[in-house]
């Protein structure tokens, strides 16, 4: 019974989208490409050759192989590519007014790189790189090796020990550690991804609203885990993709309940949604090559409820100070670990339980740039902690506060995800953020008590 109804649920849900409100225009798989490949080589034009003479590296090598993907690589593939072709060899060199782009291959690799390896005149395709860097003799050479970033850290170590028995002696002391430019890469967006970013983070807005509803939850039969599988089938149906499973928890009235407590490394346990339950998700789409990362509450409403107690929005309201307190502190320069600490002392003060873990988003759900804490790390993350914040980068604004709630007998943790730019003066958020508790069921204002 419990399932027939479930299926019944989902498949309404499918058939009449409308119900749930409007959810925006998602592009086909060519449309899709077209403005990829577009923002790519707006990317090329614009944003690279400042982001290398900022680092002051005029030749970057990025060397990848099927499936084992350099992370920096993959983003600069061509739409029909999807992955890297046996041993794939990209050069970009400045060549100060403009940058040449070369693929060391048997082919071109979309209309960005062209082709510039010949096996017929010379097999060894290594050898044949080398001729390439050597030709152009640039000063300084990166390539993706890093301590701190699995973003930056593409190169392998067999193709490194290549690298360097191809090439002449002389030129190894120019290689370099290409971190701060893979980076720059990754978390700076363009002004024509920001115009589509909204659109991206609204579909995510949707699609939680969709199952945070009376279209999907059945009070008293519905379970958590029932949730997540309908996010991920109504991702699938929508032609997206999840980067990572999403979660579905309740907190509730029960003093023994201790689901507040639970540790973010473990997933929580299927559990029956029921009236008066505090539900919240973790959900992320990626969709035109970028990501989301969002989390969400709702309540539950119980008979003869027509809002949520105000006990529960009051807690809600003050995990909305905390992201405040964090944004507010965003300047040009400042590191991650700066950040935290600046956002933490101010919210203790206010006699808030905070605790921070948000971090960059963008061409990854867990994106390169600075780390603004992690769960278990609220003293600063070393290394990534340490990076500084630059302009038109986008973060997912990821936090939580306890509170004890006396209705209940014991504390809630109100956890809160809204995706965020940084455009150098301050932070927006790209599809705005959730301000107040989703009920299920909607209440109707054509409905009296």
């Amino acid at each position: 019974m419990k399932q027939a109804l479930l299926t019944l649920l989902f498949s309404l849900m499918f058939l009449f989208p409308a119900l749930q409100g409007q959810m925006p225009k998602i592009l086909d798989l060519k449309e899709q490409g077209k403005v990829q490949d577009a923002w790519l080589k707006e990317r090329f034009q614009t944003l690279l050759p400042a982001l290398m003479r900022r680092e002051g590296i005029d030749m970057w090598i990025l060397i990848a192989r099927e499936y084992n993907e350099d992370p920096v690589l993959k983003t600069m593939l061509p739409s029909s590519w999807i992955s890297a072709r046996r041993t794939t060899m990209l050069v970009i060199f400045d060549r100060a007014d403009s940058l040449e782009t070369l693929a060391c291959a048997r082919y071109d690799i979309g209309e960005i790189f062209k082709k510039a390896w010949d096996p017929e005149k010379e097999p060894d395709q290594f050898k044949r790189l080398a001729q390439l860097i050597a030709e152009r003799n640039p000063k300084k050479i990166g390539i993706n090796r890093s301590p701190l970033y699995g973003h930056a850290d593409g190169l392998s170590a067999f193709h490194y020990q290549q690298l360097l028995q191809a090439l002449p002696d002389a030129l190894e002391p120019r290689l370099a550690s290409a971190e701060r430019l893979a980076v720059g890469w990754l978390e700076t967006r363009t002004p024509s991804e920001l115009a589509v970013y909204p659109q991206i983070c609204r579909i995510a807005h949707e699609i939680i609203a969709e199952g945070f509803s009376e279209q999907v939850i059945q009070p008293g039969i519905t379970t958590t885990e029932d949730v997540v599988w309908f996010y991920r089938e109504r991702i699938r149906a929508l032609g997206l993709e999840a980067w990572f499973h999403p979660t579905v928890d309740v907190q509730r009235a029960s003093p023994s309940a201790n689901e507040q407590n639970r540790s973010f490394s473990s997933r929580p346990e299927g559990s029956v949604i029921l009236p008066g339950d505090l539900v919240h998700v973790d959900f992320g789409i990626t969709y035109l090559g970028l990501n989301t990362d969002t989390q969400e509450n709702a309540y539950v409403l119980r008979t003869g409820e027509t809002d949520a107690p105000e006990y529960l929005k009051q807690a809600f309201t003050k995990c909305l100070r905390l992201m405040d307190l964090l944004t507010e502190g965003f300047r040009t320069g400042r590191t991650g670990n700066q950040l935290l600490a600046d956002a933490l002392a101010k919210a203790k003060a206010e006699g808030l339980q905070p605790s921070i873990y948000s971090h960059p988003i963008g061409y990854h759900g867990h994106g390169a740039g600075p780390a603004i804490g992690m769960w278990d790390m609220q003293n600063g993350v070393p290394g990534t902690g340490d990076y500084p914040l630059n302009p038109n980068t986008a973060y997912a604004i990821e936090l939580n506060n306890r509170v004890f709630v006396p209705e209940w007998n014991k504390e809630i943790r109100v956890m809160m995800e809204e995706n965020a730019v940084f455009d150098g003066q301050k932070v927006y958020y790209i599809d705005g953020r959730q301000n107040q508790l989703l009920l299920i069921p909607r209440r109707k204002s054509h409905l009296g008590k």
